[in-house]
């Protein structure tokens, strides 16, 4: 296996330098010129090892290494400093980092260091930090996700679990719309009573609005007692509806006024039931464009969408699957038989776990995490060669080329002269044209813009 290893180092020649002769000696290596970049390679990417300077500009190697080990807890973290203290050395192995070596080193001495920490790491499988960041800090409800969009969705799901509105969960299919409604139930003050669930979808037109309604004895053939339909077994809870969008006209009517008077009538009945009930509704759909085809009506849109969150992708929140992962071996190694405990993923594997797109979602990732437990019955840790074939063939490149190299070739100098151009003209495009605050977006000194912007001619807006 070829190792990935993420080097950061802020002194360009000496990064690039090192760098290369690790390539020379096999490893796949991305370079970071500072703890800001490096912190982003390690949100998108599974390296085995992360190779950093402690003083750098903006976060500190401690920082890093820190980042590093929230990411992944096996990973390999070696601190390099010309600055070697004691206090140093303390600081960074309190962190987490296996090594720390000091300014100037022999690459061999690295060498060595790295093929040692990375045997001694193969070793070992140890868990207990991603389980404790899995029970704390990451986690509502049972949802799980250290990733921005989430940490955004949970502040959202604490404010609007203890209101009455109704919510309208929208997001592609398996991005875990049910899971996120029984969580907002449970966070609520109806948590004590039902949460009941209806697939508007998976069943159907005509036996539908009974499930919704309920029915009295003979409405139809085959109603042969009185049966309380979902409104009525939600009362004082929740009542989830997914796929809303799949009803027909007709039923969206009736669904519209028991949502507006909060009572309505059993199938085959005359009298009214009265609930109180707290709707809950998703679709993978844009109910604004059925609207606008006319197959959804736009007064029960408004009526749904009080509250309108939107659940994003699995390829949107990737720094997530290394936490998803870890419940899923826990959850489903429990019930195996006999049960198995602190089964882990090599990093090649999670690297293939993160680069695909999942287009099936959470539920797609739970399902390949099964499939690989399930298959593997002895095994402690899970490997590419057990993943489903579609995620095992997936193209996995950590560094993405952003340019197609044409049949005659290209002015290399002109071609990165002009990247460099477009991004500086965007960093003061964005900062409407501060020069300080371009250079720290682009993590360079104020002097180096000055320099470049005069060099290309670049202004903003040009």
């Amino acid at each position: 296996m070829t190792p990935h290893l993420l080097l950061v180092e802020d002194e360009a020649p000496l990064r690039e330098a090192t760098a290369e002769r690790l390539r020379e000696h096999g490893y796949q290596v991305v370079e970071a010129e500072s703890g800001e970049v490096a912190r982003t390679h390690l949100a998108d990417f599974a390296f085995d090892v992360v190779v950093t300077d402690l003083r750098l500009p903006g976060i500190d190697g401690t920082a890093v290494v820190q980042a590093a080990r929230e990411h992944y807890p096996e990973i390999v973290t070696i601190v390099v400093t010309g600055y070697g203290t004691v206090e140093d050395a303390v600081a960074a192995i309190k962190q987490g980092a296996n090594e720390f070596i000091t300014k100037p080193f022999q690459f061999d001495h690295l060498l060595h260091i790295l093929s040692t920490t990375l045997e001694q790491q193969r070793l070992k499988s140890e868990n207990a930090y991603l389980r404790e960041q899995l029970q704390k800090r990451y986690s509502f409800q049972g949802i799980v996700g250290r990733s921005q969009p989430m940490q955004n969705l949970f502040q959202l799901l604490e404010t609007v679990s203890n209101a009455q509105s109704t919510i309208l969960l929208s997001g592609e299919t398996g991005t875990g719309k049910e899971l996120v409604a029984r969580a907002i139930h449970h966070g609520s003050p109806r948590r004590q009573n039902k949460f009941v669930a209806l697939n508007c979808a998976a069943i159907p037109e005509t036996l539908l609005e009974a499930e919704l309604f309920g029915h009295v004895r003979g409405a139809y053939t085959g109603a042969v007692a009185n049966r309380a339909g979902r409104f009525e077994q939600a009362n004082h809870g929740t009542l989830f509806l997914d796929e809303v969008g799949a009803m027909s006209p007709n039923l969206q009517v009736k669904l519209l006024r028991a949502l507006q008077e909060r009572e309505f009538q059993r199938l085959g009945d005359t009298k009214m039931v009265t609930v109180d009930v707290r709707i809950i509704a998703a679709t993978n759909s844009d109910l604004a464009q059925l609207v606008d085809d006319g197959t959804f009506r736009e007064d029960l849109y408004y009526r749904l969408n009080v509250i309108p969150l939107q659940l994003p992708p699995l390829r949107d929140r990737r720094e997530d699957i290394p936490l998803l992962v870890q419940t899923f071996l826990e959850q489903i190694g429990q019930t195996q038989t006999p049960a198995r405990s602190h089964v882990a993923v090599s990093q090649a594997a999670m690297r293939r776990l993160m680069a695909f797109d999942w287009p099936g979602n959470i539920r797609q990732l739970e399902n390949a995490i099964e499939r690989a437990l399930t298959l593997t019955p002895g095994q402690s840790q899970v490997n590419v060669g057990d993943l489903p074939p579609e995620i095992q063939e997936h193209n996995l490149n950590p560094v993405k080329p952003d340019v197609v190299l044409p049949e005659h070739g290209l002015d290399l100098n002109d071609h990165l002269s002009t990247i460099e151009r477009e991004l500086i003209r965007l960093a003061l495009d964005q900062t409407q044209g501060n020069k300080q605050k371009a250079a720290t977006l682009l993590s360079i000194k104020r002097t180096t813009l000055v320099e470049k912007t005069k060099r290309l001619s670049v202004s903003p807006h040009d």
